[in-house]
């Protein structure tokens, strides 16, 4: 599958890879313009100043219908009742079993006319789900090419719109549909204050056939800014910096939301909702394995997959992301480890032989910035 940015990051020399089943810009080498490109470069422009990502691999989905907010309700685990129109919540889609089938946000038109924005390869099965509980009158719409997600991340963000002529007075997790001053023609977008980086930032969500435009006029205002046109090699190393979890390696339906430290996102008062009783017990009995966050004391980097051993070389746990970090200079990963191992606590890292000295730290490792 292509973006309907696709051939645009062709012609910037886009490093592309398959993400999701999508292939999607992982960087820009030689930079877009006058402008130094990279995974390091578009990095730093995303913390000191603003970078622009297409993600519109993320999909896309409709569930319209008298009772739509209800149904979705029960069908995931955060509670919907917690937010109105206007409003945005990050939510756990889970099996019988507590297993997370994806994780997605879930945004509110109005109680029955609900969008949600799952991961790419997750759309088609999240769809299909629920097609299949849906209620009589409820109509659930995979629309995964009606919409382009631009994201614009960074402390700059809200001049990138000032400049557009948008001034976005927005609560973190809201959103808008509007026009873009001088741009009518381009039609309305829906405006998000959401974002996958930790620093404050917004997702633009255009119609697939003008998304190209709607990004070329942002692309212009963010060199402006001295920003960067960013792709996802980046948004992995900011998201792991933020400890924020990527389907897939932390959740899965092999890890769960207890076990993934993703129980914030788990309503268990609510009266039903799929998995509750599986991960209501597991709660209970405590998990086998817990998400940790882990900082390198040497020059060792973690990567997904590598073996976490306490300092007596006893295996107990499994690296499920790991990346250097731009911002601190060292190494840092997440890892599944058994849950008597602690916050302080040492550990090592087997890289290939080689063992890497560590720390269990709480995580993010950098101050979010979303708000």
């Amino acid at each position: 599958m292509k973006s309907p940015l696709f051939d645009w990051h062709l012609a910037n020399s886009a490093k592309l890879a398959d993400f999701g089943g999508w292939d999607m810009p992982i960087e820009y080498p030689k930079g877009v313009g006058e402008f130094s490109g990279g995974t390091l470069a578009e990095h730093a422009a995303v913390r000191e100043r603003v970078g622009i990502f297409d993600v519109s691999h993320l999909g896309k989905i409709s569930v319209k219908g008298n009772g739509a907010k209800s149904f979705v309700n029960q069908m995931v685990t955060n509670d919907l009742y917690r937010i109105g129109p206007g409003q945005a919540q990050y939510n756990l889609f889970c099996n019988d079993a507590g297993g997370v089938i994806d994780d997605l946000i879930i945004y509110e038109f109005s109680p029955d006319d609900i969008f949600i924005i799952p991961n790419a390869a997750n759309c088609a099965q999240v769809a299909s789900d629920l097609s299949a509980a849906a209620p009589s009158g409820i109509e659930v719409r995979n629309i995964h090419q009606d919409f382009a997600v631009l994201a614009i991340q960074g402390p700059d963000s809200a001049k990138v719109m000032a400049n557009l002529g948008l001034q976005l007075e927005m609560d973190y997790m809201s959103f808008v549909k509007t026009l873009i001053p001088g741009h009518e023609d381009l039609g309305e977008v829906i405006i998000c204050r959401t974002g996958y980086s930790g620093e404050f930032g917004y997702e633009i969500l255009p119609r697939w056939k003008s998304s190209e435009k709607v990004w070329e006029i942002l692309v212009t205002e963010i060199a402006k800014l001295d920003g960067r046109v960013c792709g996802l090699g980046a948004r992995d190393t900011l998201r792991t910096e933020m400890g924020y979890p990527l389907h897939g390696h932390e959740l899965s339906l092999e890890i769960t939301p207890v076990q993934a430290s993703a129980s914030w996102a788990v309503v268990f008062s609510k009266e039903s909702f799929r998995g509750k009783a599986a991960l209501v017990a597991e709660k209970a009995n405590g998990p086998k394995q817990i998400l940790r966050a882990i900082k390198c004391e040497d020059r060792g980097i973690p990567r997904a997959g590598m073996f976490v051993l306490s300092t007596k070389g006893e295996q107990i746990g499994l690296v499920t992301s790991g990346t250097f970090s731009p911002t601190l200079k060292i190494g840092i990963g997440l890892a599944l480890i058994k849950p008597e191992a602690k916050v302080g606590d040492s550990v090592q890292i087997d890289i290939r032989g080689r063992m890497s000295q560590a720390t269990v730290v709480k995580a993010p490792f950098v101050e979010s910035k979303v708000r």
